[in-house]
Parts: C-alpha cells; sequence; structure tokens
C-alpha cells in the first residue's frame, strides 16, 4: 500500500465518527496514531460534565477504549493553556464587546489544526486526520480547499473554513466521503462500543447553555444592566447585561409591546440593546475581517458571485463579493437575510468548495 509507514495522528474525541476515521485510515495502510486533547479548565466542572460534550472525563475514556478496539496507540495531550488563552478568552471578550463568537472555529483554527498539528509533526507523523464531515482536495492549480460532505446534511466545513493552506496539506477527513449512516454501520459491523452513541450538541465547555452565567464565572465581575432602546433611542425597558443577547433574539427579552420584538443590534459603547420588528433583523449586505482563501488566493481587488453562509445552520444565500482593498471584503446580497450577526463567521462557497471566509463585522 502506498500509505504504508505514513504515520497519521488522529484526534479522537471519544466519538463515533473520529473512531471510525481512525479505522478507514488503518485500513488504508497508515501507522495510526490516537490522540485525545486534555483541554478542560476545572477539573471540578469536568466531574460534573463527564457525559456531555467533548472535554469530559467520559470522552478520554471512549476515545482510549476505541483506540484499544482498533489496535492502535493512544495518548492523552494537554491543550488546557491553548484551550484557555485561544478558545475561553476569545469567547468570554467577544460577548463582553457585544459580539456573537465561534468558539468551534477557533478552537478548530488554533487547538486542533495549530497546536495539536505542531506536535503531531514534531512526534514524526505525516498527517493529522479527525471525523470532520469534510473533504481536503488538492485543485489543478495547486491550491488546496475544502470540499463539501457527502452527508450534506452534515457537512461541517463552515467550521473549517479558517484553516490555512499548509494546514490544509497536511489533513485527512476520511469521514467526509460518506453519510452518518454508514459511519455507524462501519462501527457496530467493526464491533465500536461508541457505535450508537449520540452526537454532541452543545458547546463543549457550556454544557447547560447559559453563557451569560458562564462569563459572569469568568469574569468575576457583575457585567452592568442597561437600557433596551428602540432604532430612535428611546428607552423601552431595561436588559440584564448584553451578554444574555445576541441579533435575531425574540426569546427572554422580558417587554410587554403587544407584538413579536427582536434584537437588532447591540451597541457596547453606550450599553444599550436596540429592539426592533422582525423586519429590521434583515440585511442585504455585510462587511468582513480576519480573511482566510481557500480555492482562491483573494480577490486581487475584484469580485465573485459566491453562496455565502452566515452561520452554521444557514443554507446559504448567492452574494456578490468585493475585495475593499483593506483587509475587509463586502458581501452584498441578492435577497435580505436574516440576523446578520457580529463576530459570527460568513463562508464563501463556488459550488461544493470552499472559496474563503471572515468574520462578520
Amino acid at each position: 500500500m502506498e500509505n504504508r509507514r505514513k504515520k497519521v495522528v488522529v484526534g479522537m474525541s471519544g466519538g463515533v465518527d473520529s473512531s471510525v476515521a481512525a479505522w478507514l485510515l488503518k485500513e488504508q495502510g497508515y501507522d495510526v496514531i490516537g490522540v485525545t486533547m486534555q483541554i478542560w479548565q476545572d477539573e471540578e466542572r469536568t466531574v460534573q460534565e463527564e457525559n456531555g460534550g467533548c472535554c469530559g472525563l467520559g470522552a478520554v475514556e471512549d476515545a482510549r477504549k476505541a483506540a484499544w478496539q482498533l489496535g492502535i496507540p493512544h495518548y492523552v495531550m494537554n491543550f488546557k493553556k491553548e484551550f484557555g488563552d485561544h478558545v475561553i478568552s476569545y469567547f468570554v471578550d467577544e460577548y463582553v464587546r457585544g459580539r456573537t463568537p465561534n468558539p468551534c472555529i477557533a478552537c478548530n483554527r488554533h487547538v486542533k489544526w495549530e497546536a495539536l498539528l505542531k506536535r503531531s509533526l514534531d512526534i514524526g507523523a505525516d498527517y493529522l486526520a479527525t471525523g470532520h464531515y469534510a473533504r481536503v482536495e488538492r485543485l489543478a492549480g495547486g491550491r488546496y480547499a475544502l470540499r463539501k460532505s457527502q452527508a450534506v446534511s452534515k457537512d461541517q466545513t463552515y467550521a473549517l473554513y479558517a484553516l490555512t493552506q499548509e494546514q490544509l496539506a497536511r489533513t485527512l477527513m476520511p469521514a467526509g466521503r460518506y453519510s452518518k449512516e454508514e459511519i455507524r454501520q462501519m462501527a457496530e459491523k467493526i464491533g465500536l462500543d461508541v457505535a450508537k452513541k449520540p452526537d454532541s450538541q452543545e458547546i463543549c465547555f457550556i454544557p447547560d447553555h447559559d453563557y451569560a452565567g458562564y462569563i459572569k464565572e469568568h469574569c468575576k465581575r457583575e457585567l452592568p444592566q442597561g437600557n433596551f432602546v428602540d432604532r430612535n433611542g428611546n428607552v423601552l425597558g431595561q436588559h440584564k447585561g448584553i451578554t444574555h443577547y445576541t441579533v435575531g433574539q425574540r426569546k427572554g427579552l422580558n417587554l410587554s409591546m403587544g407584538r413579536p420584538v427582536f434584537v437588532v443590534e447591540i451597541r457596547k459603547e453606550t450599553n444599550e440593546v436596540v429592539i426592533g420588528d422582525e423586519k429590521d433583523v434583515f440585511s442585504d449586505s455585510l462587511t468582513c475581517s480576519d480573511l482566510n482563501w481557500m480555492a482562491v488566493d483573494g480577490l486581487g481587488g475584484g469580485t465573485m458571485e459566491v453562496m455565502a453562509k452566515i452561520r452554521y445552520s444557514h443554507r446559504g444565500a448567492p452574494c456578490v463579493i468585493r475585495d475593499l482593498g483593506d483587509g475587509r471584503v463586502e458581501c452584498r446580497f441578492r435577497e435580505p437575510q436574516r440576523a446578520v450577526t457580529p463576530g459570527q463567521a460568513v463562508v464563501f462557497y463556488d459550488g461544493e468548495y470552499v472559496v474563503g471566509g471572515g468574520v462578520i463585522q
């Protein structure tokens, strides 16, 4: 086999996808090593969430057992500092700034594909592999790009748009060629205990979904209350602190307006949460920065027609992106889109391929 003696580190989260990815690579002739990242920050908290998310102790045990069943070595590597610096601090800082972060994208870019890949190469590995539903392909011009998963409903390319060319060149994602059902069937066929383990849904370090409570605990201070205002600045009531809100939110506002109202903007400078009608939540354009390009090497001052996703669950919408020449791109949609949210990622697609993406400003 051409892959014989090629060494690959598989990031094993204790789930069925990464476990089957390890098996597929072993079957292809790779020398496979399983690694689980220790990223939890608080031992006591970890014990409490032992059965949830991808960073609890239960995940380590599930990954270790899967590696044993596959007959591959397994190690736990400590990335507590990297996760704290690049994911938790970023998550808290963005919410305090009145923005809505995407911690999974930050974790993929800075922890899994920066820290873990570097450590994998340091121990002699040729590649890093994960169980993500995406495909890495080298295009005719020599650039690497992500291609959407065969399982369209499970596609995870949105959360991986920030990977660099150097990282993609060293990345394998074997699960991207299969459906979730096929992955589970393979796991059952080879007798993996995790074959029927449910998918993790929540942000791994906040299993109770209480983001504001977590931020308060992390900051060790109470974020101040402030005013709900309409678009003209008229005071409508008092909010609990801007970390409780995101653009497009309707529930939990506790405002008696006689009609449905929504968060349309968060103003950190004045500590105001702007309230409006549903039509006010729609926008036909956005500007993004912190750009990363995949299928193309930038726009070169020009424009390009693409499909753009503005959140993980967004179906994507046709738009024209234009190079603003200062490290930013303007994205103008054919039809207004709901809840364009500062801090979230916008990812551009040309057919099945990721063109690039950035952070919504």
